[in-house]
């Protein structure tokens, strides 16, 4: 394998914070009950239900992201009903077709920079009450999305509003959302999402966890069985508390937006000395992802040296690149990128 001098290419290539292993090490031998029934996952439950305080709620923890996006979809929609997704949504183009397999058809709406807005998808309700057509009936964003883009309270509003109105679901996938929480000039706060959204998950794999999503249940509906879905898709774990002390440890002290924070930092930090060299951006920098449009040369010589996704084909000569950084890049990495992006600009 080659000897990388840093990896750009995801948010979670680390292990987990120190306070998490900490913690796993000092509870080993404590006796829990399983299924999720023990002190830790209460404990977490609690301390995440204190930040939408007033909002009955009901929560969840799961493995990894695409199991969450799995089985809140196949749990809320009946076979002919089907989910709305931006192209660059993770349930259409990184999950092996999983919502497709559960009998559940996603359906496509193109943008640009990752968001979906009431008028990208207002043409899908034509299809409503045709007996030939799918049926929409849950909305799935991401936030931050899959470009690292965010969205604002009023545009969040704007689709609880829309869905609320047809009798959709809304459905925000927060893989990233600690991120998004932390982001310079973002409005949102848990309490928000809670009231505008049915369902979401809060990201612990990419937010300096080991592994594990906390699902957070908003609709009466969606909550009824939820626990019966995950036992039958397998998610139920016997030892839930290697999950529920996680999030435990990540919701004290504001510890999990403290280390999204961080990761945003590193990679803003970046951005004046891209632009400088006279570079632009597949879509406007606003968190832990960057997308730098750089020439084919400039992207082999960095491929060298560090490992990221050439992401998009912008023309013959240029390509965008994703760079992500995490909770534990240290500021030396992104210097020497720079540098070395600096040196490659100028051959």
């Amino acid at each position: 394998m080659t000897d990388y001098h840093y990896y750009f290419r995801d948010d979670y290539s680390e292990g987990c914070h120190p306070a998490i292993l900490t913690a796993l090490q000092e509870t080993t031998l404590s006796q829990q009950i399983g299924y999720g029934n023990d002190a830790y996952s209460v404990e977490a439950k609690r301390l995440i239900a204190a930040l939408m305080p007033g909002k009955a709620v009901d929560i969840h923890f799961v493995s990894g992201g695409t199991q969450a996006n799995l089985i809140i979809i196949s749990a809320a929609l009946r076979s002919y009903e089907s989910v709305v997704s931006a192209q660059t949504g993770h349930i259409n183009g990184h999950e092996a077709g999983a919502i497709e397999a559960s009998g559940r058809r996603v359906e496509v709406v193109h943008t640009p920079d990752g968001k979906l807005d009431v008028s990208r998808i207002s043409p899908l309700l034509r299809q409503l009450g045709n007996p030939s057509s799918t049926q929409p009936k849950m909305l799935y964003i991401s936030n931050t999305t899959e470009l690292g883009t965010l969205y604002r309270k009023t545009e969040l509003a704007a689709l609880s509003d829309f869905c609320r109105t047809h009798g959709w679901y809304l459905f925000l996938d927060g893989a990233r959302l600690p991120s998004a929480l932390a982001a310079e000039g973002s409005d949102l706060t848990l309490a928000d999402i809670a009231e505008l959204t049915d369902v979401f998950y809060i990201g612990g794999t990419k937010n300096g966890g080991l592994l594990g999503e906390a699902i957070v249940i908003t609709h009466p509906e969606l909550k009824k069985g939820f626990s019966y879905h995950l036992k039958q898709k397998g998610a139920l774990l016997a030892k839930g508390r290697v999950l529920g002390l996680q999030f435990r440890e990540l919701f004290r002290d504001n510890l999990i937006v403290k280390l999204a924070g961080h990761a945003n930092a590193r990679a803003m930090e970046m951005v004046p000395a891209i632009e400088k060299l006279g570079y632009s951006f597949l879509v406007p920098p606003c968190s832990n992802q960057l997308f730098p449009i750089l020439p084919y040369p400039v992207i082999g010589g960095l491929a060298r040296k560090y490992l990221f996704h050439t992401w998009q084909q912008v023309d013959g000569q240029h390509a965008a690149i994703r760079l992500v950084t995490s909770w534990a890049t240290p500021a030396e990495a992104c210097a020497a990128f720079v540098k070395d992006l600096e040196f490659l600009s100028r051959q």
